[in-house]
């Protein structure tokens, strides 16, 4: 594995941190709870599999300046490593990296395709630092595959070279040249985490703009709001094993694409904006998931505006795991149901 010099510091740092602190026996002792018996066999197999997360390593586990945000970066994206080659065969779709509108994407085409007039916009997830590139591309694939639908997969710019407002401009290029060829009420749009979080930041800023909205809207576990305010928070933490706590990367990288703007901007946490005229919406969740709160108060927001909002709560799930658990019926159902959403609302 290569690693860049600043990794290996920033890594020697962090295993003196947690030495020291094994030392003084100050590591977080994770809440003892059994997977729970509601969830499907594979879902409680998997929790048990990963084991219990640790609130206090992982606040250990945070970059302090942008060569360490890139070697974070760089780490990553070579454990996601992605064979497009390989997704296009499991999955029966064609997949070419292409350029719309000067920003990178990436455009799935289903074998069988179902809407032919039909396209969906996916928004990648990775607290908006991560998931780039080729890794960019998995969940939309999967998503154009089970819906026929055809997918752009947008491969939008991160920090640390490039916080907020870029990831907007770029979701706004391609919908913009979208326009030119579909009728918004033919697109849908969205993601997990925090491209759900963009793709409702992205509507916010369409209606600014007096572009039309799409026709239906995705959003997996949406990182709808950068601040620490929902109640799951607090309540699962170290309990959600795929985030495990705000008070580490998420704090860190929320700061780090925001660049001095407030939290609390729409643009940025966009369950702080007026919800009226909001396409048709899917939400996912799960009762470990630390987004739990941030999905359920979007929901209520959407159905108080009279937005037609279908809400999907997973016994046992932490943040995002419907995507990672693949043999599990969570898995099934999610992508199952999406897609018959998405063909509903889609002309």
């Amino acid at each position: 594995m290569k690693i860049r010099t600043v990794a290996v510091g920033f890594s020697l740092l962090v295993a003196g941190l947690v030495v020291g602190l094994l030392l003084a026996g100050q590591l977080y002792k994770p809440t003892d709870l059994a997977a729970p018996a509601g969830a499907s066999e594979a879902l409680q197999q998997a929790i048990v599999d990963a084991g219990k997360p640790d609130v206090a390593l992982r606040k250990l586990l945070v970059p302090q300046s942008a060569d360490q945000w890139h070697s974070a970066i760089a780490l990553r994206a070579e454990s996601q490593e992605v064979s497009l080659d390989e997704l296009a065969a499991e999955l029966n779709v064609a997949i070419t990296r292409d350029v719309i509108a000067g920003v990178a994407v990436h455009r799935v085409v289903p074998n069988d395709v179902v809407l032919g007039k039909g396209l969906f916009i996916y928004i990648h997830g990775g607290a908006y630092v991560f998931g780039g590139g080729d890794a960019s591309v998995p969940e939309g694939a999967l998503i154009s595959a089970r819906s026929g639908i055809a997918t752009i997969s947008i491969d939008y710019r991160m920090p640390p070279d490039h916080p907020h407002p870029a990831a907007m401009t770029d979701v706004e290029m391609v919908y913009r040249e979208l326009l030119k060829t579909h009728d918004a009420a033919n697109m849908g749009m969205g993601g997990t985490s925090a491209g759900g979080g963009l793709s409702m930041a992205a509507v916010h800023h369409f209606k600014t703009l007096g572009l039309p909205p799409p026709g239906a809207l995705y959003l997996g576990t949406p990182w709808a709001d950068l601040t620490k305010t929902g109640d799951t928070l607090f309540t699962m933490e170290g309990i959600d094993r795929v985030l495990v706590t705000y008070d580490a990367l998420l704090e860190a990288a929320a700061l780090l694409y925001a660049d001095g703007v407030d939290l609390k901007d729409p643009l940025l946490s966009p369950v702080y904006g007026d919800l009226v005229g909001f396409p048709a919406t899917y939400l996912v969740t799960g009762t470990r998931d630390m987004f739990l709160s941030d999905t359920a108060r979007v929901h209520r927001k959407l159905r108080n505006a009279g937005v037609e909002a279908d809400l999907n709560v997973y016994e046992g799930l932490s943040h995002a795991e419907y995507a990672f658990v693949i043999d599990s019926p969570e898995h099934e159902a999610t992508y199952r149901e999406l897609a018959e959403f998405l063909r509903r609302h889609i002309n």
